[in-house]
Parts: structure tokens; sequence; C-alpha cells
């Protein structure tokens, strides 16, 4: 069993332990040489974990945990179309006749009363004047090709009579000495029953040739 003494192992080492302690400038230079130390190895170990041949995810403790990059995200599925509900078929409204408004009716017979009084020379100028008050500007501009001596009429011979009745139109019946008219009423923007449109009835015996509502009447 070999013998210690102080010219052991200990003895060889003591000098470079105990030379730091000899000064204080040798043990802050010491000092500051182990943090640099301390630094470049965490460095060294920081670069070699991030390299491509590394195992990324391991944790502290030995436990992995995959990364965002390898979990697998699940598709979207595709947004089934909105299914609206069936719309009704629209079909328009219609009034008992007795409903017709008397607005309508009088509107009806004052303009057939213009219609039809155009005395000999009477311009069509003139006479679409007398017709404005109770005509829409549309259709102002289809009489204003209308030469007055082609109306056959004269005067209106019996009261209007509502044939349909719609909430914002009328056709009413106006009968003359030469011919029954439908005419055509609206309700304008401005709370105002006008004509916009005329034809003969269909059951009028005097009327030479049928036309189709709204289509052209004779004396337009």
């Amino acid at each position: 069993m070999p013998i210690r003494t102080p010219r052991g192992r200990g003895a060889a080492y003591r000098p470079l332990w105990q030379w730091p302690l000899r000064s204080p400038a040798r043990l802050i230079g010491c000092v500051v040489v182990l943090v640099a130390l301390v630094i470049v190895a965490n460095s060294a170990f920081g670069l070699l974990s991030a390299r491509p041949g590394g195992t990324p995810g391991i944790l502290s403790g030995g436990s992995t945990q995959p990364s965002a990059a390898a979990t697998p995200t699940a598709e979207a599925a595709p947004a089934e179309p909105t299914r609206l509900p069936p719309v009704p078929e629209l079909t328009p409204r219609t009034l008992p006749p007795s409903q017709a408004p008397r607005a309508a009716l009088t509107a009806a017979t004052r303009w057939t009363e213009a219609w039809a009084k155009h005395p000999a020379g009477t311009t069509t100028q003139s006479w679409v004047t007398a017709l404005r008050p109770y005509t829409t500007d549309e259709y102002l501009g289809v009489l204003a090709t209308v030469d007055p001596s082609n109306v056959p009429a004269t005067r209106v011979t019996g009261p209007a009579r509502a044939v349909l009745v719609s909430p914002r139109s009328v056709r009413v019946q106006v009968p003359t000495d030469a011919v029954t008219l439908v005419v055509l009423v609206v309700n304008t923007e401005g709370a105002e029953w006008k004509v916009a449109g005329y034809d003969r009835a269909a059951d009028d015996p005097n009327a030479v040739v049928q036309q189709p509502a709204g289509g052209p009447a004779p004396g337009r």
C-alpha cells in the first residue's frame, strides 16, 4: 500500500489551483475565461441540436412530442350548398269589382269624355291637352300620334263599370255612342288614378275588329 506524502499527486496540482488566488486580477481573469467557455459550449450544443440529422422534438427528461409541422391536419370538408325553401308561384291578386275605388271609375269616365270630344277642326295637340290631366305621362306619347278625326265616338252614354280590379290597377268598361271601351286605370305614385291604355270591349256589337287587351285599338 503506497504511502501518501505531501509530494504526491496533490502536490503536483496544487500550484494550478493556487495560481488564481495569488492576486485579484488573476482570479477575475479566470472567472471571465470560465464564463466564456460555458457560453461557447452552450452555443455549440445548440447548433448540434438544430442540425437536420438531429432528432426533433426531444424534450427534457427524454420524452418526445411531435412537432407542429409533423402533425397531420384534417382537410376541410366542402361546404354543402344552402338549400332555399321553395318559393310559391306568384299570382296576380284580384279583388271583387264592387271594391273598385270610386276615384278610378271617375278617372275612366272623364278620360273617355275627353277622348270622345273632338269637334271638327280639333288638332292633335289640343285633343291631347284635354286628355293630359287623366293620362299617365308614358301614355301621352302614344296619344300624341293619333288623329282625333279617327275617333268614332262623340259622347259617353252610360256609367262606368269595373270589370277587373287589383290593388293598384282597374279595368273599367265605359260605353259610348259608337263603341264600348275598356279603359286601364292605374294608381300612380302621387296616389292619383290615371289612364295607361284602352281597348274595345270584346263583347261590343259595334266593334269591327276585335282587339286583345293591351293591343292597339282604332282611334289611337
